[in-house]
């Protein structure tokens, strides 16, 4: 099965019929290679999202905001440090969003967001993003309240509440040039225990490690009602959710820069023409860089 093709079977057209058991975090679509052949296939891949860059750059007319979400010890880190280590630095701004600070909530939980949002001609990667606002503050109920809502605010429609948010913020962003892609890293119990170990083994990997880890590893069942719930409600044509397997890490990589790519050549990109009084003046600079001879 070509990669464009297996890139499709991830994302969430008919989300209300969604459930997450459904999707095996093992899955590779049959395909069968070694890791030497899935480093070229994935070189490939970045060669073609690095020319699609550099013309999303000169064009300057769209902005992409790439959304990863995923339990930890998924491979978020990992699979930005691989997918995108093949295109320009000054084209991609990477945000890790952590506990609100004390000025981020005195304000919306979209405030913050906002912000970081990438403009016009570049990428921007949320390691975690607005999603935390329906998952982690959801199985935290504490985290809710040290947002301080006034109290017809905080209550059962809370979350309803949050979901029309979260769709009317991007449904803004992509009519005005943001092409989204919302990702959610699909790593299975038993392989974030075996990340967990290999993290506690190795001495160069310790420093990634908390026990704060294995307390949110208790809320695993909570957790996965919290993201199916999401993926069901904010899944939409504007910005689409994409359940990538998540416990082979070549597998995740490939399909993540398939995806990315076809998105940015649906945009059509090309390089800005120089045309009229814009390209005499190139040929008369053209003449007299010549003369200088």
């Amino acid at each position: 099965m070509k990669l464009d093709k297996i890139a499709k079977r991830f994302r969430i057209d008919k989300p209300r019929k969604f459930r997450l058991a459904d999707h095996d975090p093992a899955e590779c679509c049959g395909l069968s290679i070694d890791k030497d052949d899935a480093k070229i296939l994935l070189a490939q891949g970045l060669e073609r999202l690095t020319v699609l860059q550099d013309k999303l750059y000169a064009s300057d007319r769209w902005s992409v905001l790439i959304v990863l979400q995923a339990m930890d010890a998924a491979g978020k880190d990992s699979l930005i440090k691989h997918v995108m280590s093949g295109v320009n630095p000054q084209g991609v701004e990477v945000t890790s969003f952590k506990q609100p600070s004390a000025e981020e909530l005195d304000h919306d939980f979209l405030w913050r967001i906002a912000k970081r949002l990438p403009e016009r001609g570049r990428i921007g990667i949320f390691n975690r993003s607005h999603y935390e606002e329906v998952l982690a503050v959801r199985v935290h109920r504490e985290l809710l309240e040290r947002q301080r809502l006034p109290d017809d605010l905080d209550g059962k429609k809370t979350w309803k509440h949050r979901f029309d948010d979260i769709r009317a913020f991007e449904q803004h962003l992509a009519r005005n040039g943001t092409l989204i892609l919302k990702f959610f890293l699909n790593v299975s119990r038993e392989e974030q225990r075996k990340q967990f170990l290999e993290r506690i083994d190795e001495p160069g990997k310790r420093w990634k490690f908390s026990m704060g880890d294995i307390a949110e590893r208790k809320l695993w069942p909570k957790y996965m009602d919290a993201y199916e719930e999401a993926i069901r409600e904010t899944s939409t044509d504007a910005a689409p959710w994409y359940v990538v397997p998540a416990d082979n890490k070549w597998f995740t990589r490939l399909v993540v820069s398939g995806i990315v790519a076809d998105a940015l050549d649906g945009l059509k990109l090309d390089y800005p023409k120089v045309e009229g009084a814009a390209l005499k003046e190139l040929e008369a600079a053209r003449k007299a860089l010549l003369a200088e001879k």
